[in-house]
């Protein structure tokens, strides 16, 4: 009797907590049973390319398209009306769905697509023609920048075919096919190459366009040095990797002049003593 007054308190305290345990948990089940509002985020229409466009496009309505994004991502100069987008010109090339910005677009009162365009102030564009050679077979596009080399026949110099770098870091502009003329004047397509020149530079590429054949050379994007060099020649170009040999002879032929040119010779004497027999060697 006495044992089961000691175990009464025990047991009535274990109901108890189950009790309690079994109405927080029903009450837990309730609040996180109740939905919570969300908050709506205020959106705003904005203008995308509906398609991939290149530079010095002039956008029409087929070519925009709009999506709604919340205010708070909008960038900076973005556009809500797409009729204020039409007739613009894009400076920037654009891809699919991308925003179309004030920072990609020609001033307003530029109202005529194309390289004149994306021109910039006191730069020219002047266009070369070229081949899949020229061009590195397709791999040269717009915005990419180039070094141009010009291998012409140096006629006053003597050293007959030179190749010589003549412009740096030059931008491409834009690149395309014209008809012209093959083998027996039959109607060919030729590559060509618009590229953002200095009048300077201008002057120089129309020039060696004229005068012997041009080459590409395509550079890093970040790489903006200049590097100077004295150009090849036939003889340098054949030289190259060439083991050096001693002459043989006390003469040389001098290939520049055609003619022989005496070895300039430098000795050492050795003075040699045997016994009492003094001598002389000359190396």
């Amino acid at each position: 009797m006495g044992r089961l007054r000691a175990l009464l308190p025990l047991a009535l305290g274990l109901v108890l907590a189950l009790v309690a345990s079994s109405l927080i948990y029903k009450w837990v089940q309730r609040k996180t049973a109740t939905p919570i509002p969300l908050v709506s985020e205020e959106k705003t229409n904005i203008g995308l390319a509906k398609t991939d466009l290149q530079w010095g496009t002039k956008l029409t309505p087929e070519m925009i398209t709009i999506a709604q994004i919340p205010k708070k991502h909008l960038p900076q100069g973005y556009f809500s009306d797409p009729k204020s987008l039409v007739d613009r010109v894009i400076i920037s090339p654009l891809k699919q769905n991308e925003p179309i910005l004030e920072s990609k677009l020609a001033p307003s009162d530029v109202k005529t697509g194309g390289v004149s365009a994306v021109v910039k102030a006191g730069m020219r564009a002047i266009a070369v023609k070229g081949d899949k050679v020229l061009g590195l077979a397709g791999f040269i596009q717009p915005g990419n920048r180039v070094d141009v080399l010009l291998t012409v026949n140096d006629k006053e110099g003597g050293y007959g075919q030179v190749t010589k770098i003549v412009l740096e870091d030059v931008l491409v502009l834009a690149t395309g096919t014209m008809l012209g003329k093959g083998e027996g004047n039959k109607p060919a397509p030729v590559d060509v190459f618009t590229l953002e020149v200095t009048p300077e530079e201008g002057e120089t590429l129309s020039l060696a366009a004229s005068h012997g054949k041009l080459h590409f050379a395509l550079r890093n994007v970040l790489d903006k040095e200049i590097v100077y060099t004295i150009g090849a020649t036939i003889s340098d170009t054949l030289d190259a990797y060439r083991p050096r040999l001693q002459p043989v002879s006390d003469e040389i032929v001098n290939p520049d002049v055609k003619a022989k040119v005496p070895i300039k010779k430098t000795s050492i004497t050795v003075k040699t003593i045997k016994g009492n027999r003094v001598g002389e060697v000359s190396f």
